[in-house]
């Protein structure tokens, strides 16, 4: 059964859904039924969380991210350039990487299981190459 209201939107007349109620928390089914279903919203619970969190967080936004918060404040820029750099170097092997294991998997030479582990390994060792390369970069300056 559908209520034939004016302001009701064709869409969720389809889905057999009203606009919200006045109070703005629940959308009800038109079709009267054995079971009703009923949305809880709590948006402005949601919203009041989320900016408190955001004020809570935001001196933080602007924190050096590991590794180089490690490093005293006057060598952290220095410190983010030359780890940005370090990335940029190793990546064309990491893509080649990611490649070459493309190519054995559609192969069928190794699992989604073998993949997963693989990847795992590499980035943990270009991981620990490139702190290692960082720290004597940074020991340098």
């Amino acid at each position: 059964m559908r209520d034939d209201r004016p302001n009701e939107s064709p869409v969720l007349a389809q889905r057999g859904l009203r606009r919200p109620s006045l109070d703005a928390r629940s959308w009800r089914p038109i079709r009267a039924g054995h079971e009703e279903v009923r949305m809880e919203s709590h948006g402005g619970k949601k919203l009041v969380i989320a900016v408190a969190l955001w004020q809570l967080t935001g001196v933080h936004a602007w924190a050096v991210d590991p590794p180089c918060d490690a490093f005293p404040p006057a060598k952290q820029l220095r410190c983010v350039e030359v780890w940005k750099d370090l990335y940029k170097e190793d990546g064309p092997a990491i893509a080649q990487f990611g490649l070459d294991q493309l190519k054995r998997r559609e192969e069928g030479k190794i699992t989604a299981q073998q993949h997963l582990a693989q990847n795992m390994d590499f980035i943990k060792q270009a991981t620990e190459r490139r702190l290692a390369r960082l720290n004597e970069r940074m020991a340098k300056e």
